[in-house]
């Protein structure tokens, strides 16, 4: 007869939910990085729409890198908002880059239009869809990360 100990079950859980975290942070860390590569490095000006989405995408790096520390399996209540708010600005700006919404894309300054041909990976995804990618992939991670410590 074997009885599962409740000390180890939880470590167990919380150490899934550490694994959920870091999965989270590691999104975050890469699509901030990313940005700052394409505007400071190749010199790519982002139009006001990346702007925004950036002011949500920083913070959750640092916020998420601050739960894994300190193992804070509740960063889910403030950085779930900052997630939602950042992928409903990507979510628009990509229906905006595909022509589902007409409307034109405004650049903060002259120079190449994150929509360019030349501002996709590997030639077929586009820098708005990406960022689609990256807030929704912190939402499911954070819901997850919800589900599982309560």
């Amino acid at each position: 007869m074997s009885e599962t100990n409740p000390a180890v079950a939880k470590g167990d859980g919380d150490r899934r939910v550490w694994w959920l975290l870091l999965a989270a942070w590691l999104v975050a860390l890469a699509a901030t990085l990313g940005a700052l590569f394409i505007g400071e490095i190749m010199g790519q000006a982002p139009c006001h729409l990346c702007w925004f989405q950036r002011a949500f995408m920083f913070p959750l790096a640092v916020i998420l890198l601050i739960a894994c520390v300190t193992s804070d399996t509740r960063v889910w209540r403030y950085a779930l908002p900052l997630a939602a708010i950042g992928g409903l600005i990507a979510l628009y700006h990509a229906l905006l880059h595909v022509g589902i919404i007409p409307e034109p894309i405004v650049q903060c300054v002259a120079g190449p239009s994150c929509t360019g041909v030349n501002m996709t990976l590997f030639g077929w995804a586009p820098i708005p869809v990406l960022s689609v990618i990256a807030f929704s992939a912190i939402i499911v991670l954070l819901v997850l990360v919800r589900r599982r410590s309560q």
